[in-house]
């Protein structure tokens, strides 16, 4: 789950365990690593002893590797599939997204609300919702997250773009279309988590994918939680993070949340990626930092406690 303004506690180039990738992605030890040896699909950084470490880049690419193959590819055609993709990516004056994208950057740089506001428009007119979120917002949060943590961006320009999109995404909240069917899940950001552009886009997923989200937004203390849970009759809890809380949060009032809560209680954002086995410790599940992969984990595991009651 994606956030405005990313964590400076740890460098953009921080790695992680085979272990804790398996987790996030739901691919398994030995598959990851034969996508290594076998298809070259990911190259982890090793270190002297021997131990596979991963980067952010490499779990992004992992999940698209899983997409690919849920939509019915052959493993053998991912590596070149993927491949294109990141070419494509790249900004090319032809790509109606790199020109969004860096319309929209500068605009954010002028704080020209006016310009942003045009180029954001434009995009929802030609395109649907769903694709400018996955094409344009999450990469243009990707780059302003880089150029933050590489001091290309201040803390000024961060906060107004933050107003900015909370306040769009906020409306397309708010004029979803209701329904009655559908798991309800409680979400929020864990308790010191200021920033809810990540929640935001979670909870808009989340209703694309048949789920009712119930949205209590930033720095929600968890003790309220379990009152909620009962009187909103939820299913589920999602809690978003970007950054590290503190260390109670996890180690004391994040179990105790999963004893009261009765029902799976999910982590979602930097926060499951980087604090993984806390979380698992706590009796929570991480989700990782992929809204579709995170989404289509909450429906499954929601589904087997349905069905197990």
């Amino acid at each position: 789950m994606p956030a405005a303004k990313p964590s400076k506690q740890r460098p953009a180039d921080e790695l992680f365990p085979i272990r804790t990738v398996s987790s996030l992605t739901g691919v398994n030890v030995i598959t990851l690593r034969a996508w290594e040896r076998r298809y070259a699909l990911i190259k982890p950084v090793r270190t002297a002893s021997g131990h596979r470490l991963y980067r952010r880049e490499d779990i992004d690419r992992i999940h698209s590797a899983v997409a690919l193959l849920d939509r019915g590819m052959a493993i053998s055609q991912v590596r070149n599939t993927l491949e294109h993709a990141t070419v494509s990516a790249a900004p090319e004056p032809g790509s109606p997204w790199a020109r969004y994208l860096k319309r929209m950057v500068g605009a954010i740089a002028r704080f020209d609300e006016d310009d942003l506001e045009d180029a954001y428009n434009h995009a929802a007119g030609v395109y649907p919702i769903e694709q400018v979120t996955q094409e344009l917002l999450i990469p243009l949060l990707k780059e302003l997250g880089r150029r933050w943590e590489t001091g290309g961006l201040g803390i000024a320009e961060e906060h107004f773009f933050g107003v900015y999109l909370r306040n769009k995404l906020g409306a397309r909240f708010h004029h979803r279309a209701r329904s009655d069917s559908g798991a309800c899940v409680l979400a929020a950001c864990l308790p010191g988590e200021q920033h809810e552009i990540g929640l935001l886009l979670f909870a808009l997923t989340a209703h694309d994918h048949g789920l009712r989200p119930v949205l209590l937004g930033a720095n929600m203390p968890l003790g309220e939680l379990a009152a909620a849970i009962e009187r909103a009759d939820c299913r589920g809890v999602v809690l978003s993070g970007a950054l590290t809380p503190a260390p109670q949060v996890l180690r004391e009032e994040l179990p105790k949340l999963v004893a009261a809560a009765g029902v799976p209680v999910f982590v979602g954002g930097m926060t499951s990626v980087r604090e993984r086995d806390a979380i698992v410790n706590a009796g929570a599940i991480p989700l990782g930092n992929d809204l579709s992969s995170g989404v289509k984990r909450i429906r499954s595991a929601l589904a087997s406690v349905h069905v197990g009651k």
